[in-house]
């Protein structure tokens, strides 16, 4: 298991609904720890766990840009 540890800057975020659809999106990929994810309304970002064997970073960009949000830039730290 590759755990690491991203934040992912996202456009301002309107609702917080948005936050919840988002938080789901990511919860939802395997290999991402679900107990990790924490959408931040007042910043716009998505900062959360996954193990890098299972999942990539881009998975989970195309999961937040298929909703329809602009991912601005991703960082990846390992854990």
């Amino acid at each position: 298991m590759k755990v690491k540890g991203a934040t992912i800057q996202l456009e301002t975020l309107a609702c917080p609904s948005c936050v919840q659809k988002i938080e789901k999106a990511t919860q939802s990929l395997a290999g991402v720890d679900k107990d990790s994810v924490k959408v931040m309304f007042n910043s716009s970002k998505v900062k959360f766990d996954f193990d890098a064997e299972k999942v990539s970073i881009e998975d989970v960009e195309e999961a937040i840009t298929a909703l329809g949000y602009v991912v601005i830039k991703s960082q990846v730290k390992d854990k």
